[in-house]
């Protein structure tokens, strides 16, 4: 049997607290919990915890900020956190990812579906990209063994998700990859659950890709590709 994994839940609502505790422990989690943004970083500060379930409406201080101090410190920057939050706005969520989030789930929600992403997003935090990528892309190249990328000289500072999802594209360059598939093989999430974390992070990586952006494209109705400028023409 494995080593169980530890969850810190940060909510401020106590009913929803209780809820969360209960629940994760029956899937078998050992959980660690927090109500306001302090005691949170102050578990945090004794024990790094192997994921963290993080309400954004806190009462001290903003769950970004929380998010931000946890990616930001050396110590923690590979904890995968989950968002939870009942703001579902598309500016919200790409705020959260942009801090490194790894997940979001907005209220109201169920219950078994966030158990099942807590584990996805645990089985993917040590799992290696679904197929080796090629080293270069066009413009684009991937030290995977350092978990970097680049676009000519310039280092992309890319969360593990987009470095995941980067490193799929590059895999499977000139194929299209619907939504339900990346969320399938990039997020290990069933693709009956909702896509549109996948646009999200699909734009902000073209944004990040800079020069190179242009070779991510989207194929409406369809999903995305990554197409090879070596291939074209």
């Amino acid at each position: 049997m494995g080593a169980v994994s530890s969850v810190l839940i940060v909510e401020d609502e106590r009913d929803l607290l209780s809820l969360l505790d209960f629940n994760l422990r029956q899937a078998g989690f050992e959980t660690l919990l927090a109500s306001t943004a302090e005691e949170a970083l102050a578990h945090v500060r004794r024990r790094v915890p192997d994921l963290v379930v993080l309400d954004l409406m806190l009462p001290d201080l903003p769950g970004t900020e929380v998010c931000r101090r946890i990616k930001g410190a050396e110590r923690t920057r590979n904890v995968p956190v989950v968002m939870l939050t009942a703001k579902g706005e598309e500016v919200d969520r790409v705020v959260g990812f942009e801090l490194g989030a790894d997940d979001y789930v907005t209220k109201p929600f169920s219950v078994r579906e966030l158990t099942l992403r807590l584990q996805a997003v645990l089985r993917r935090s040590t799992a290696a990209p679904v197929e080796a990528a090629p080293e270069r892309v066009g413009p684009i190249r991937l030290d995977a063994e350092a978990h970097r990328a680049f676009v000519g000289a310039e280092e992309l500072p890319l969360t593990p998700l987009e470095f995941r999802l980067l490193s799929t594209l590059m895999a499977r360059a000139g194929r299209v990859q619907s939504r339900e598939q990346l969320l399938a093989d990039v997020w290990e999430m069933s693709p009956d659950l909702e896509t549109r974390t996948v646009d999200t992070h699909v734009k902000r990586l073209r944004e990040k890709l800079g020069e190179a952006r242009e070779l991510l494209e989207t194929v409406r109705g369809v999903g995305y590709r990554l197409v090879d400028p070596a291939e074209k023409g």
